[in-house]
């Protein structure tokens, strides 16, 4: 069977690909292909246990069966055109993946109703530094499907568990200069302390589910930033033995 493979973030520097295709034997299973890779790549197979796989757009756990053209994706812990890559609009949710700034007074627009009395915009921005060392830019990447389906998911949780009306989820890709906005939660709800609330519990949720990586060129260099998975997205284990 044929599967096409794909790498995200500091994996397509280990393994030196974005995307590969290769032959696997009927009844193999996601860490079939995991263990494929992570025995050629020392690297990959010592982030055994943090790496985190799709199949066809969707998270999966390691011991999910693979069909023949199915799509995997192999991603890293997560870091936490003017056109949205992306996008997903249930009314009450809206949830995109953008390769341009985002206008976060237009999804406030967007979000409102009349009977708001509140609206909550939040907004994470570049800094120039981190650790100490001076930022130049930071370049993000997304796997974008499972990106918007996982906004999505957190927007309609977030919906149903606090009294707002509408809320908007905004993850922006490509490379993003100090002061630029690179997520934005905008929140519509009747009394503050709600909406104050949903915002808060919406940005936890991005930083832990959503597949984005970031690196961040410094002056005297770069690096992949290395954040850490909600513990509800199935993670790798690879045995050396197999």
């Amino acid at each position: 069977m044929l599967v096409r493979v794909l790498f995200f973030g500091q994996l397509k520097d280990i393994v030196g690909l974005s995307s590969d295709e290769i032959e696997v034997a009927p009844g193999a299973h996601l860490e079939t292909v995991f263990d494929y890779y992570a025995s050629q790549y020392p690297k990959l197979a010592a982030m055994s246990g943090s790496v985190a796989m799709a199949r066809n757009e969707r998270f999966a756990a390691p011991d999910e069966e693979v069909e023949h053209g199915d799509e995997v994706a192999i991603m890293p812990p997560v870091s936490g055109g003017n056109g949205w890559l992306l996008h997903s609009d249930l009314g009450n949710v809206f949830a995109a993946v953008t390769t341009g700034p985002i206008d976060s007074r237009a999804l406030a627009i967007r979000v409102q109703s009349d009977g708001d009395g509140a609206v909550i915009v939040f907004e994470g921005v570049v800094r120039n530094n981190s650790g100490g060392r001076q930022t130049r830019y930071l370049d993000y990447e997304c796997y974008a499907p499972l990106a918007v389906r996982q906004l999505e998911e957190i927007g309609r949780d977030i919906l149903s568990r606090f009294d707002i009306h509408g809320i908007a989820l905004v993850h922006r890709v490509g490379r993003l200069s100090i002061r630029e906005a690179s997520v934005s939660i905008v929140v519509g709800s009747a009394h503050r302390h709600s909406a104050y609330e949903a915002s808060l519990e919406a940005i936890d949720a991005v930083k832990r589910r959503v597949p984005v990586w970031k690196k961040e060129h410094f002056v005297d260099g770069e690096v992949w930033v290395e954040g850490q998975w909600d513990e509800s997205v199935p993670r790798t284990a690879f045995d050396a033995s197999r």
